[in-house]
């Protein structure tokens, strides 16, 4: 004969109403014997007698009600409740309910004139005793529905997770998307990283099919550190490979473990695993993570027990510590890996570090071609020509392009995107939007038209500057005047290099002060890039006479920082080599310009009847570039002026 078991959780259980019943009952009580005193019904011969003997202190005669309500004196109290005073109460009442106001009224001058009764007598109108009840019980409703309300917030009936209650501040804020979720992102939406995709694509395949790496008793990295740029398409990344995987996929920031209280942090990180580990296997995606995962003892208020490095700690423990973490795989990014701790970095944690870096040529031609899928295009658009004028640009920076162009586009009153909008927002992205309204006296134009004309001039003569696009003496932005040029994407940077873009960059400032006699503050920005150029040739590079083969960066960032690495007497030599490098570059400027005075007049007087000139204008002025680059042919085959 079976028995039959006791099923578990089937018994009574604790209940939060429970409490609020209890509370209820226990202010319901208060409140009905908050008064203790004894109160007695009389008749009104009874009363009469007793009145006359002077036995009450005070009648209070209620006149809608026909009631008095008397207060006995403590004398008189045996006499009217047959009682001891000390069981009595404070104040011991006699309702008495009477003929009328009036006759009471004829009752008690008579027999005050002939008793000599000095009872304080008071005359009210009296209320309704269902409405006194009911606003004596609204407060206690009105204070158990508040404290109703508080305590469902503070157990977390408020909001989703528990959003903005007290008890699950250590809650864990990550964004949960599982495989049921139908806006998926997959390999197919992250056009270029190519390197990037194939190194997470080996995570997704554990995923999908993780017996392959444990047959031969491998195992899959535990986590991956996504680092690069702004904009590069990291969290696209991440996406994607949640996407591809079919997996629940946590995603938060860094900066979501942070809170003024002290141990949230660590709190939340505590609930993350947890979660994910009910959900492995999963990928958690911590993005930005050098909110929380700074090298320890390097904050500013050097305090052991910050709550930020008790956050990393806990991250760090349930990354790699005694507990399993089977089938949690942890992808983060950021932009800031030299800051992040090197206990973080190491393998067991993120056993990998995947560089997403900005695309190159062939990556930006496949990322225009995923963003102008939606825009309606005229035929003749290319994306190579596209790819090619965006250099240095990242994904998110593309995605911009092609909105703005349909936007210039769509205000045009234009059915379809043409090339011109393209290059208008590429200009409006870089340059800043046209301030043709902006007032400008000749002597200013003039000033600007040959600052302009130098930089076009220099960039056009010079091996190693940056070949020139489009110069304009619209205001654009901030800034009065602008150039675009077409950099050479190249890996290194040669000495060469670095001085012809300097000497380009002093071009505007030497033709000022060679043809017009006087200079002016239009140079601010350019000699903001040479400095700062010329310090890191010597800083950083090693490329100075007097200070070769050194460089004074710490790039792992790790470093204490306190002070400078290098002495006074350095600082002042590392200041001597900045000012001859700019000199001497400012000189050959000057030069330069003084050997083609002519032509950069006639490129002047050009900008300041067109405004805006083409590098064909200037190559009809100086012929064509001794040092024409590949790049430079393709863009003369497939730039052409707007019409």
């Amino acid at each position: 004969m079976s028995q039959k078991k006791d099923t578990p959780g089937k018994g009574l259980r604790f209940n939060i109403y429970w409490m609020y019943g209890a509370i209820l009952v226990m202010l319901a009580a208060l409140y009905f014997t908050g008064n203790t005193s004894v109160t007695r019904e009389m008749g009104w011969t009874e009363f009469q007698k007793l009145a006359q003997e002077n036995t009450f202190d005070k009648l209070l005669v209620y006149n809608r009600k026909n009631t008095i309500e008397a207060t006995v004196k403590p004398d008189k109290t045996k006499a009217v409740f047959n009682k001891d005073a000390d069981r009595l109460g404070k104040d011991p009442k006699v309702i008495v309910k009477i003929p009328s106001a009036d006759k009471f009224s004829d009752f008690y001058d008579r027999i005050a004139t002939e008793n000599n009764i000095n009872a304080q007598v008071t005359y009210e109108e009296g209320e309704d005793t269902v409405w006194n009840l009911f606003l004596s019980i609204v407060p206690f409703i009105l204070f158990i529905l508040i404290f109703m309300f508080i305590m469902r917030r503070m157990s977390g009936g408020a909001g989703p997770s528990g959003a903005g209650n007290v008890f699950s501040v250590g809650k864990s804020k990550a964004q949960l998307f599982d495989k049921n979720n139908d806006k998926k992102v997959t390999f197919k939406d992250v056009a270029g990283l190519a390197e990037a995709k194939q190194e997470v694509e080996e995570i997704v395949s554990f995923l999908k099919d993780p017996g392959i790496y444990t047959e031969l008793g491998g195992k899959i990295p535990k986590g991956a550190l996504l680092v690069g740029p702004p904009g590069t398409g990291k969290t696209l990344l991440a996406k994607a490979v949640a996407g591809e995987a079919d997996v629940p996929f946590f995603s938060l920031s860094g900066s979501d473990f942070v809170e003024m209280f002290v141990g949230v942090g660590a709190s939340r990180v505590r609930d993350l695993f947890r979660q994910a580990k009910e959900k492995s296997p999963c990928i958690v995606f911590i993005d930005e993570i050098d909110a929380v995962g700074r090298a320890r003892g390097k904050n500013v208020n050097m305090n052991g027990n910050d709550e930020r490095e008790n956050t990393l700690n806990q991250l760090l423990t349930e990354m790699d510590g005694f507990g399993s973490n089977s089938g949690v795989i942890i992808l983060a990014a950021t932009n800031r890996a030299d800051v992040l701790d090197k206990a973080l970095l190491r393998a067991g944690r993120f056993d990998r570090q995947i560089h997403v870096e900005l695309p190159d040529l062939n990556e930006r031609r496949e990322i225009f071609g995923v963003h102008l899928r939606p825009i309606k295009i005229d035929e003749g658009i290319e994306t190579e020509f596209l790819a090619r004028q965006t250099p240095g640009f990242s994904g998110a920076d593309i995605a911009n392009v092609c909105n703005e162009a349909a936007l210039i586009a769509a205000r045009g009153g234009k059915k379809f995107v043409q090339k011109d909008d393209f290059m208008n927002a590429v200009d409006r992205i870089v340059g800043g939007l046209e301030k043709r309204s902006k007032i400008t006296t000749a002597d200013e134009r003039n000033s600007i038209a040959n600052h302009e004309a130098g930089h076009a001039t220099l960039s056009w003569l010079l091996e190693h500057a940056n070949p020139l696009v489009k110069v304009t003496i619209v205001p654009r932005g901030k800034a009065l005047g602008a150039a675009w040029y077409l950099p050479e994407e190249r890996q290194i940077t040669t000495r060469e290099q670095l001085l012809d873009e300097m000497c380009a960059t002093l071009g505007g400032r030497a033709a000022e002060e060679l043809f017009l006699g006087k200079i002016s503050t239009g140079a601010s920005n350019d000699l903001e890039r040479v400095t700062k150029q010329a310090y890191a040739m010597v800083v950083y590079f090693g490329m100075s006479d007097k200070l070769p083969n050194l460089n004074y960066y710490d790039s792992s960032g790790q470093d204490w920082g306190f002070s400078k690495p290098y002495s006074e007497e350095t600082a002042k030599l590392i200041d001597s080599e900045v000012q001859k490098i700019i000199n001497k570059q400012y000189e050959r400027a000057r030069q330069i310009l003084s050997e083609h005075a002519e032509g950069h007049n006639s490129l002047a007087r050009v900008l300041l009847e067109r405004e805006v000139i083409y590098s064909e204008d200037v190559e009809r002025i100086f012929g064509k570039r001794a040092w024409a680059s590949r790049s430079e042919e393709i863009m003369e085959q497939q730039t052409a002026k707007p019409e």
